[in-house]
């Protein structure tokens, strides 16, 4: 059976070298504390939300970000009873009142989810705790940072809320020209700006996501909001000692001997070359076998780029290989949903024998089990 492994010590590691930077960027600044908001998003980015934010509340974070109302929920259910913030803004009641329900910190990025909230939290008659989301340039949720008097009139309009932070979030921070990510900085303080001018309490301020706290420390404002800094798997080598953690195995199902000339996968996209031996491994690309990033992290011009690399690598047949017995062995054809091939001419590999993949958690399909060791 497959099975994500996520070694406790290099997730301490990573906690703790986090915890380190931000006390190293801040050595004069009279006590000033930088928040960690752990974004648990995704089924906790791959490591299991429910155990990967036990753990993290093991090491003394306690303050969390979800993107979904049922990930919010499903936090709740499994006892955690420490903070937790919905990052997207919605209109909709019924998800209002659920979060509402559970003590959760709600996000307002419209007039039409400023009202729905306020509303809804008159009818329950009580003080909801929210943050204020600032659309500086991504193009989701938050009120576009052009209409600051909408914003101002909106924002004192609430009677039911307590606005207990407010953020924005970058586009391209993980890229290697930082323009565009001072940009939407500017744009976020001139926002805030605005607002303390009109008497509107800010309360906590946060734009840095992963890439721009390792980036950018003169954005760290009162917190940082971290994700794939916490499993080691960013855009961009890191210097702060961040190891990536979280591995796919499986267990080799079979074995056979192939004539030379024989057609392996989908497509007959490899042909043995002389008598081959393989082992079969129920794991696919439905398991994040041989899965990458997004290519939504990329602009028009890295999109043609993204697409021409893989080209090129489907000329030459990349090459991708497992590990068994500690010894490196190739895919051979094209990777399945829930197979793969692998040669192991010559290779001492037995039925049984434990098979890791190199992989993001965050692909691995959540049903599959995530073993903490």
């Amino acid at each position: 059976m497959a099975t994500v492994i996520i070694n406790r010590k290099d997730l301490k590691n990573n906690i703790e070298k986090i915890k380190n930077e931000i006390s190293k960027q801040l050595p004069d600044d009279k006590g000033r504390k930088v928040k960690i908001i752990a974004v648990v998003k995704s089924n906790g980015y791959g490591l299991d939300i429910v155990k990967y934010t036990k753990f993290l509340i093991n090491n003394d974070i306690d303050y969390f970000a979800v993107s979904t109302v049922q990930e919010a929920l499903t936090l709740r259910k499994a006892g955690i009873k420490e903070t937790i913030l919905m990052l997207s803004s919605t209109a909709i009641k019924s998800d209002i009142k659920n979060l509402i329900e559970n003590n959760i910190i709600l996000t307002i990025g419209s007039k039409e989810a400023a009202q729905a909230v306020d509303e809804i939290a008159k009818e329950m008659d009580k003080k909801v705790k929210a943050h204020i989301k600032i659309d500086t340039g991504f193009g989701r949720y938050g009120f576009c940072y052009t209409a600051k008097e909408e914003i101002v009139e909106t924002l004192k309009t609430l009677e039911n809320v307590k606005i207990e932070g407010t953020f924005s979030h970058f586009s391209i921070a993980f890229y290697n020209k930082d323009e565009y990510t001072k940009m939407q900085f500017k744009r976020f303080i001139d926002t805030i700006e605005v607002l303390k001018m009109n008497n509107i309490q800010t309360g906590m301020l946060h734009i840095c996501n992963s890439s721009a706290f390792l980036k950018f420390p003169n954005m760290y404002l009162n917190a940082v909001r971290l994700g794939s800094a916490f499993l080691g798997k960013l855009a961009f080598k890191n210097s702060i000692g961040l190891i990536p953690i979280g591995f796919l195995q499986d267990k080799v199902s079979e074995i056979k001997t192939l004539p030379k000339g024989y057609n392996i996968g989908y497509s007959n996209s490899y042909k043995t070359k002389k008598e081959t031996k393989v082992a079969i491994i129920s794991c696919g690309y439905i398991d994040g076998v041989n899965m990458t990033l997004g290519r939504d992290m990329f602009r028009p011009i890295d999109k043609i780029r993204y697409l021409a690399e893989g080209i090129k690598q489907l000329l030459k047949k990349q090459e991708i290989y497992v590990t068994i017995n500690n010894e490196k062995c190739k895919i051979l054809g094209r990777i399945g949903a829930h197979h793969i091939t692998v040669d192991i001419t010559n290779k001492n590999v037995n039925i049984g024998d434990i098979v890791t993949f190199k992989t993001n958690p965050q692909f691995v399909d959540s049903s599959i089990r995530r073993e903490y060791e």
